[in-house]
Formats: structure tokens, C-alpha cells, sequence
């Protein structure tokens, strides 16, 4: 069985949109994950009409987490396209469950509606689903979807992580302390933080990504023997959820092909974690385990944050950023008339900017 993966180009600013096809030229299935941005639809529309075919059908669509880079672009797709099964995770069916958790501030119906307030996006994918008989499921760890099984956010996990879902994550500057972020400013100024193939500074330790990043569907496709691991804006928290539980299941070996999380943000990964899915760092750059993509605007231009693409260059993965432009990853299906070879990500020394 063969696939290809399309990281699909989302405008300026930072999103993700990606179509997976996978079976042969002949015979497919096709799983759409994310639509960034409201514009993005149409360009998702017609990427799957030029590519797959205007008279397919989508068997899966994978909404990662209710965010406005993500849930969007979906609305159009859906209203285009016969989409056998809607997959999404919406806060509000919990609401019993966590209404402790706001110490009196609602009723349950008060919170309900709070909840769906926030999500505007899921509410109108929802009512479409509804009109069109899409059926809607959640996506928990354990889930088959397709040839793909979530790893990631567990039920239990997803829940407690609830009434978080519109705070702020802390700042570096909190985690540091005033003083702490000053003398590191004034260092970086004067002398560029450096590395190496064998010094590594991304922190083991970063300050928390967001609640609803942490929320974010992990997904793991095993096409024969290739694996295909996704992981939208999840941070390291639910990349180590995910790993026990791959590792529990006798799937937690490096995979094949890796969505760096959340753009390249180095709040979203730690070496620690990225030991455990990828490998330990190689003592080289000879080495290749597999490729990885990240998802970045045309105008974003710190990500993929440097550290971050080093660490994965590290542990034998060539790095792909979109910055715009469409890429494509593929075992098993031809190469596509007028595309032309992608250019990977050079290693960077200098990280001083971070």
C-alpha cells in the first residue's frame, strides 16, 4: 500500500492543512487533517480536485483541536466534498464532567453555551455535518480511523484539560523570572548562542504550550511497515501520552515520516521527548531515519524555530518547511507532473535569535 502527504500551502501566517492519499493510483482512500485558515478551503478544494480526482469522496476528515489556524478551512471542504465520517473532539459534551472545575461561575447550561461560544468553527462544521448526514465521532486514543489509530489525547486526558482551554500558557519571561530574561537578552546580543552536530540547547524544561494544543489528536498510519506519525500543535505532554501508548501497543519505534508539532515552536517538543519517538542523536549527519515536515507561513519567518529543526536533523530526520509552498511526501505513488524536487532545511549554528 502506498501513500503520499501533502502539507498545503496556508497563507501568511502559521496553519495546517494536510491531505493524506493512501492505496494505489487505482484504489484510495483519502484523510484530510486540518484546513488552517477560512481562504484555505478553496485551496484545499481544488488541490484534491487537480490531484485526486472532482468526482472522489473524502472517507475521513480529522479536525486536530478547536483552533482558528486549524478548523476554518474545513467548513468549505465539507460543503464541497461527501465526507464519510467527520472526526472531532468538542468540549461542551463534557460539561457535566468539568462543571466543577469553574467553582460556581455557570450552570450547566450556561457553560454548554460558554463552551460553544468559544468554538465557533465546531458548531458551524457540526450543523453542516448535521444537514448533509456527515456522522461526527470523537477521536480518542484507541480510535480507528481508517488505516490511521490515534494515540492521543486520551478521554480522561482531553477532560482534565478542559477548563484550561482559554487561559494563557506562561511566558518565557515568567519562567525565567524578570532578571533571568534580561541577562539572557543582553547574552544573546552579545555573543550568538551557538551550536553544534553535538550541543544541543533546546530546553528540556520549556514553559507550557497551551491547554488546547495539548488537546491535539496524535495519529500514527502504518502503510507496510512505513509509519506516518501526526501530530498537529500537540506539545510534551501528549507526545509522551501518545508514546506510552505506542509503546504499549509494540508501535513506539521511529517513524517514517514526523509533522513537527505546532510549527516548529520549541515550547511543543523537548529532547527527552523526541529521544523516545525518534532516537537518541545520531554521532553524525549520515545517518537517515526518516523525513519530517512542518508546516510555516510565507511571512513566518522564525519558524521552524532553529533549535527545534536542529534537534530533528539530529536524530537522522531530513527537515521540509512549507514557508508558502506546497510539499509532498510519497512512498508507492508516481511522481506528480509539475512538481519539481523539495529542498530540505540546512542545519543551523547559529541559534542566537531564539
Amino acid at each position: 500500500m502506498g501513500y503520499e502527504i501533502d502539507f498545503l500551502p496556508v497563507g501568511d501566517s502559521n496553519g495546517d492543512a494536510i491531505c493524506v492519499r493512501h492505496g494505489s493510483p487505482d484504489a484510495f482512500y483519502i484523510h484530510v487533517i486540518d484546513g488552517a485558515f477560512k481562504d484555505t478551503g478553496e485551496n484545499i478544494i481544488k488541490h484534491i480536485e487537480a490531484h485526486y480526482g472532482k468526482h472522489v469522496y473524502i472517507n475521513n476528515m480529522v479536525l486536530s483541536h478547536a483552533c482558528n489556524d486549524h478548523a476554518p478551512g474545513l467548513i468549505q471542504v465539507l460543503e464541497r466534498f461527501d465526507v464519510k465520517a467527520l472526526w472531532m473532539n468538542r468540549p461542551w459534551l463534557y460539561a457535566q464532567q468539568t462543571l466543577p472545575s469553574f467553582h460556581g461561575r455557570y450552570t450547566l447550561p450556561g457553560l454548554v453555551q460558554a463552551m460553544k461560544d468559544m468554538h465557533p468553527y465546531l458548531i458551524e462544521l457540526e450543523e453542516i455535518a448535521a444537514k448533509k448526514g456527515t456522522p461526527v465521532y470523537e477521536a480518542f486514543q484507541g480510535t480507528k480511523i481508517g488505516d490511521f489509530l490515534v494515540l492521543a489525547p486520551s478521554k480522561a486526558r482531553y477532560i482534565q484539560l478542559i477548563p484550561d482551554l482559554d487561559k494563557t500558557p506562561q511566558s518565557y519571561t515568567e519562567k525565567q523570572g524578570i532578571v533571568g530574561a534580561v541577562v539572557e537578552a543582553l547574552r544573546s546580543a552579545a555573543d550568538s548562542v551557538k551550536e553544534s552536530w553535538g550541543i544541543e540547547t533546546l530546553d528540556d524544561n520549556p514553559p507550557a504550550t497551551s491547554a488546547s494544543n495539548e488537546t491535539c489528536v496524535v495519529q500514527i498510519g502504518l502503510f507496510e511497515g512505513k509509519r506516518v506519525l501526526l501530530t498537529g500543535d500537540v506539545g510534551p505532554q501528549g507526545l509522551n501520552e501518545a508514546a506510552d501508548y505506542a509503546g504499549a501497543n509494540g508501535i513506539l519505534s521511529p517513524p517514517d515520516f514526523v509533522q513537527i508539532p505546532h510549527h516548529g515552536s520549541r515550547r511543543n517538543v523537548t529532547p527527552s521527548v523526541l529521544n523516545r519517538w525518534l532516537g537518541n542523536p545520531l554521532p553524525n549527519r549520515d545517518t537517515r531515519r526518516g523525513t519530517a515536515f512542518v508546516s510555516v507561513g510565507k511571512d513566518a519567518d522564525k519558524y521552524p524555530r532553529k533549535k527545534v529543526k536542529n534537534a530533528f536533523m539530529r536524530r537522522g530526520y531530513v527537515v521540509h518547511a512549507t514557508r508558502g509552498v506546497g510539499k509532498r511526501h510519497h512512498k508507492g505513488f508516481g511522481v506528480r507532473t509539475g512538481w519539481s524536487e523539495a529542498i530540505p532545511e540546512q542545519f543551523s549554528e547559529d541559534v542566537g535569535d531564539e
